[in-house]
């Protein structure tokens, strides 16, 4: 078995003094996505690049404090592609490819953190272009590989994806154009229908929990008693492609553990690097 996880750091320094590291080490991950680093190569220099035994490989964001994502894993990939091509948002560190190839498969785990668009209309428009660069590059890469995308997606898809739903329908994060994009990411296209554009892509956790509501939630807001009433989003995703998501066996989301304000996500998938 493999087991991958994910998890929204807001900083790597914060969740380290958190404990993080000797619960990484407790489960026994393989592979541990992370987002939201909020640190640059010279901060991780000597104290960050493995955690638990895991060797870490990281996109670093220009600005400091912001951003950055890293996965840190059991095995050697067989290479490291950082950032996706985006004169935009590569300064941003929002992408880290690791592949694992051999003879008989390509295989990629990819680290990203999607942008939030909860501050204001400006960064909305931005979440909008990372969306219309994002679709296109996953469609590219599955036509060439299998992988997994762990991340900060930082969308709910559906209503059973977050407790306030109608309340949120006008709200970053929730938008129809935002879940339009989710749902065509996930829908397999007709091959009868030469102009579907659906990617066929596969929501892992929803895969192995179809009905899940409150259980199912990956973030809580820092306001009131959001995480005392379990008021959450499901914003924290494994998406797969077919023939990997169909290995998935088993999910659990560790709401008990408080190292951010997200929890962090584990699927075990029955291969071995």
């Amino acid at each position: 078995m493999f087991k991958l996880t994910s998890l929204n750091l807001n900083g790597i320094r914060s969740a380290t003094s958190k404990g993080v590291e000797d619960w990484i080490a407790t489960i026994a991950t393989d592979c541990i996505c992370v987002q939201e680093v909020k640190a640059q190569a010279a901060d991780v220099q000597g104290r960050f690049e493995q955690l638990a035994g895991l060797q870490g490989y990281f996109h670093f964001a220009e600005k400091k404090g912001y951003s950055g994502v890293g996965v840190y894993t059991r095995e050697v990939p067989s290479d490291v592609v950082v950032g996706y091509g985006s004169r935009e948002f590569d300064t941003e560190g929002r992408y880290v490819e690791l592949r694992f190839d051999t003879p008989a498969r390509k295989l990629s785990i990819v680290s990203c953190y999607f942008p939030s668009g909860s501050s204001g209309e400006e960064r909305q428009q931005a979440k909008f272009r990372f969306l219309a660069e994002m679709g296109p590059h996953l469609a590219q890469l599955k036509q060439q590989r299998d992988f997994i995308l762990c991340g900060d997606i930082n969308i709910a898809h559906q209503q059973i994806d977050l407790k306030n739903w109608r309340g949120n329908q006008k709200n970053s994060g929730f938008l129809p154009e935002e879940r339009a994009w989710m749902t065509n990411l996930l829908t397999h296209p007709d091959i009868s229908a030469p102009e579907a554009t659906g990617l066929g892509l596969v929501d892992v956790y929803r895969q192995l929990q179809p009905t899940a509501t409150d259980t199912a939630y990956t973030w809580w807001s820092n306001r009131g008693q959001a995480y005392a009433n379990n008021v959450g989003w499901r914003l924290d995703y494994h998406l797969a492609t077919p023939a990997l998501a169909a290995l998935a066996r088993s999910e659990y989301i560790y709401k008990d553990v408080k190292f951010s304000d997200h929890a962090p996500i584990t699927v075990e998938y029955d291969f071995a690097m």
